[in-house]
Order: structure tokens, then C-alpha cells, then sequence
């Protein structure tokens, strides 16, 4: 799928320069950016449903063990 990403100048001229160290195109140091930002909400968001469900569940538990 196709989009437009609008970027203030300061943005481009940073991911221009990027682009640039790396020897890649713009577009690729920006999809992986995506990328890596989904990744790593995705698994934040992962860990504290995982978190807001278990650590009631065994509350008494790590209350004991915190003594």
C-alpha cells in the first residue's frame, strides 16, 4: 500500500542524511524506522496486558516472597 509521509524540513534533511550514512535510500531507513517502532510497541503493549492479568492473579504469591 501506497502513503504520503509529510516531514518538517528538519526531518528530511535528517533522514536525508541517514539515508546517506548508510548507503540506503530514504525509503528504506524510513520503513524500517516503522518497523521498528511497531516491534517494539507491539511487544510493550504485549507485556503489560500479560502483566495487568497475571500479577493479580499471583499477587499473594509476591506478596510472600517480598517478605
Amino acid at each position: 500500500m501506497a502513503m504520503t509521509l509529510r516531514l518538517t524540513d528538519d526531518e528530511s534533511d535528517a533522514l536525508r542524511r541517514q539515508a546517506e550514512m548508510e548507503s540506503r535510500s530514504m525509503q528504506d531507513v524510513a520503513r524500517e524506522a516503522v518497523r521498528e517502532y511497531v516491534d517494539r510497541h507491539s511487544r510493550q503493549e504485549l507485556l503489560s496486558r500479560v502483566l495487568d492479568e497475571e500479577i493479580p492473579r499471583y499477587a499473594e504469591a509476591l506478596r510472600r516472597l517480598g517478605e
